[in-house]
């Protein structure tokens, strides 16, 4: 008898954004004359950059001539790419990543997902609540969480991230094994300063622990003061892994490319104590299941990292930006108070009038037709919040604002 994964069983209901996803489509199906404004998911709304689209049609001319075909792909990525991050990601920044420490991926929520792999089933995990639901799942699915019990999973450590500590987890007080980690946080939009990754990265260093530290939306940050990946701090690269996506930073949401940066002094240990290489891991566990990114997908990702394919994308980041400002300056109006919306393109907001996250998501959509993410779906501390997103359009986004406004709150 073929038997399943019984730890699939333990997820609890539909995935978050699937979930808002049916509401607003069952919605429109009963109202179809009705305009629903999306701020909900983190999608973004504007074409590539020009620099891309002339990138990925290079690639794809590349591959109908016989002197430039390419077939199967290396799996961590082609140098061209790799090579192009490592300098305007890493040396810029005074930092020294090597090209075998970067391997390009599919996205970052697809490495975040699969990266638990490489460790034990027994590992202890600090997670922080709220936070994106991927961390969660996937060591759900992986036997990890134990039963879930009031809005929480018994084996996981929670870091409460709450108004009263800024949204940013403290250290936990116990030894942990993994940490995750995501700055500009999703869905806080909170930022991490230096002094803090600092206090992180002596944590995992005295506890032997690895820091999974989720960069995606490293983009936004517009303040020089604020480090843009945790290897800026001295002896990160001993204790973590950094996920990277072009999802938000370039508009790759529907093409798909990110990268992962795993320096080859990050370590976990075999059951004798002995130090194994993550990179090394990683990179054999790549080999084994996947393919790599298709060559003009990769050529259009080069573009991103020319300074006129960034000076184009970070337009359009401002664009974002400005969207952000937007949201924050209604909800001021409104006396709501948010945070994030500032190095971050979301808006994390506290419900008004006592409702809870589900309330005020049918609040808005019942009443106004504006969609966004109930907080509760992040984690029980998100309960009373909710999440906005300035990846709209920004007629739309206007148009947004206004109709809040419009409710008696």
């Amino acid at each position: 008898m073929i038997r399943i994964n019984e730890n699939f069983q333990r997820l609890q209901g539909s995935y978050l954004f699937s979930e808002v996803a049916k509401r607003t489509k069952d919605y429109q199906l009963r109202h179809p004359d009705m305009k629903v404004i999306r701020l909900g998911i983190g999608d973004v709304t504007q074409p590539l950059a020009q620099s891309v689209i002339d990138g990925l049609s290079k690639g794809v001319s590349d591959m109908g001539r016989i002197e430039t075909f390419q077939g199967y792909r290396s799996d961590e990525g082609y140098e061209f790419l790799r090579e192009a991050i490592r300098q305007m990601d890493f040396v810029s920044r005074g930092v020294d990543i090597a090209l075998d420490e970067i391997f390009i991926t599919s996205g970052a929520k697809e490495d975040t997902a699969n990266f638990q792999e490489l460790f034990a089933g027994d590992i202890k995990i600090a997670i922080p609540d709220p936070v994106y639901p991927v961390y969660v799942d996937s060591n759900v699915m992986a036997g990890r969480s134990g039963k879930f019990v009031d809005g929480r999973y018994e084996k996981f450590i929670y870091m409460d991230t709450r108004a009263e500590n800024g949204f940013t987890p403290d250290i936990p007080k116990e030894p942990v094994d993994l940490i995750y980690l995501c700055f500009p946080n999703n869905p806080t939009g909170q930022v991490a300063t230096k002094e803090q990754l600092k206090r992180w990265v002596e944590y995992a260093e005295k506890n032997k622990a690895v820091i999974l530290y989720d960069a995606a939306y490293e983009a936004f940050i517009r303040d020089p003061e604020i480090p843009h990946s945790i290897f800026e701090i001295d002896g990160a690269k001993q204790v973590a892994a950094e996920f990277r996506s072009l999802s938000k930073t370039a508009g790759f949401t529907g093409t798909r490319c990110g990268y992962t940066i795993i320096p080859k002094e990050a370590e976990a240990y075999d059951a004798d104590g002995k130090p194994v290489s993550l990179n090394a891991l990683w990179n054999r566990r790549q080999n084994t299941k996947f393919n790599g990114v298709a060559y003009p997908i990769q050529k259009g990702a080069y573009e991103v990292f020319t300074a006129k394919g960034r000076a184009e994308c970070n337009t359009i980041i401002d664009y974002y930006l400005e969207n952000a400002r937007i949201i924050g300056d209604g909800l001021k109006a409104l006396g709501i108070s948010y945070s994030g919306g500032t190095n971050s393109p979301y808006i994390w907001l506290k419900t008004p009038g006592n409702l809870t996250s589900w309330e005020f998501f049918d609040k808005l959509l019942f009443g106004i037709q504006v969609v966004g993410t109930p907080g509760s779906g992040f984690g029980k501390c998100g309960e009373g919040y909710f999440r906005l997103t300035s990846f709209g359009k920004k007629e739309e986004v206007i148009e947004a604002v206004e109709r809040i406004k419009s409710l008696k709150l």
